[in-house]
């Protein structure tokens, strides 16, 4: 048996890149993004389609499955879980036009009955409804399924991201292995042997690995931050006004430097401002690259995330790193799944 997969809301191909490390063939990609063009289809070596899954049925899925004996489809995604975060801080957001999106994803499963169906997202699109019309759409289409919330630092990812999985199959019960690695991979292991950079410089061999300039006092800032440390650290004359303020006393890891020896904080689009979280070097003054980023996000050293014609620009590669599925949480889902055919045959 061969699993061929279609990635809806794909991105830029983290979750279709490690199911394609997994020996899954990967047939199409669907996302709005047009910047995700280039490196899907650069990195993945399949067919990015810039369509809105709003708008499309399920015989167009269908037709990127091939009709040969054997095959077993994978119908993936991760629809954009910003209605679902704890960022939201409890707005409804059931106005959201990406509200409606998780439910799409549960009309195509329906529509194409693939053997397989995998879903990523946060932890919280459990306390949502549209999670609970999804759960219900597997359960009347006769798959078995399992979720977890999952730690990825407990899975070979140098993150502190917890996210949710779901692994789903027609064809038998299938299960989320725990944890995988007893030793998580730090942030010294993931990004420590890359050059050397001072904030607002570029490597000179790869324009990704690009540091954000700072403004000389952030810069003074940064120099009087620790390791794992907090704007509690700084002399008071670097304080900012916010960080006097009541509201913003709770607010520790922004501003803030990560530490060598764990894994890092949990990789945003916005990971590429030290003002913005603990996205600080642990020892370089200046915030992590985009390189550093997606390699925090387990991306390989040499992924492509722009043409070599096109100027690298923080906000859309960053948004594009910060809103992937880590390639190492895609891996394990199409290991869960060759693993689950893999006991089908043997009891066949």
């Amino acid at each position: 048996m061969r699993i061929e997969a279609v990635d809806l809301f794909c991105g830029v191909g983290g979750l279709s890149y490690g199911l394609k490390e997994a020996g899954i063939k990967v047939k199409a990609g669907y996302d709005i993004d047009t910047d995700c063009e280039f490196p899907y289809e650069a990195n993945i070596q399949a067919k990015f389609h810039k369509k809105n899954v709003e708008l499309i049925d399920g015989s167009i899925i269908s037709k990127h499955y091939s009709k040969a004996k054997g095959v077993v489809r994978l119908l993936a995604g991760c629809a954009p879980c910003q209605p679902f975060s704890t960022l939201t801080r409890g707005r409804d957001n059931s106005e959201d036009a990406k509200w409606s999106l998780l439910d799409h994803f549960s009309r195509l499963i329906e529509e194409t009955q693939p053997e397989l169906v995998s879903m990523e997202n946060v932890p919280r699109v459990t306390n949502h409804a549209p999670f609970d019309k999804f759960i219900a759409t597997l359960c009347r289409n006769n798959y078995y399924f399992d979720w977890k919330r999952v730690r990825c630092a407990d899975y070979g990812i140098p993150q502190e991201r917890r996210r949710f999985v779901l692994v789903a199959s027609k064809l038998g019960e299938i299960k989320i292995p725990g944890p995988t690695t007893k030793k998580p991979i730090t942030v010294k292991d993931a990004i420590g042997h890359l050059p050397k950079l001072k904030a607002g410089e570029t490597s000179a061999t790869d324009p990704l690995h690009k540091a954000r300039s700072l403004t000389p006092i952030n810069l003074k800032r940064i120099q009087a931050s620790k390791p794992g440390g907090t704007w509690l650290d700084w002399p008071e004359d670097l304080r900012a006004p916010c960080h006097k303020a009541d509201s913003g006393k709770s607010f520790k890891s922004v501003y803030a430097r990560m530490k060598w020896n764990v894994p890092s904080p949990t990789i945003t689009t916005q990971c590429y401002n030290f003002g913005t979280g603990r996205f600080g070097h642990p020892e370089q003054h200046r915030a992590i690259t985009l390189r550093e980023a997606a390699i925090l996000q387990s991306f390989p050293d040499d992924y492509q995330f722009v043409s070599p014609d096109v100027p690298v620009t923080f906000s859309a590669v960053g948004r594009m790193i910060g809103n992937a599925v880590p390639p190492a949480l895609g891996k394990l889902v199409g290991e869960i799944f060759k693993a689950h055919l893999i006991q089908l045959e043997k009891k066949s």
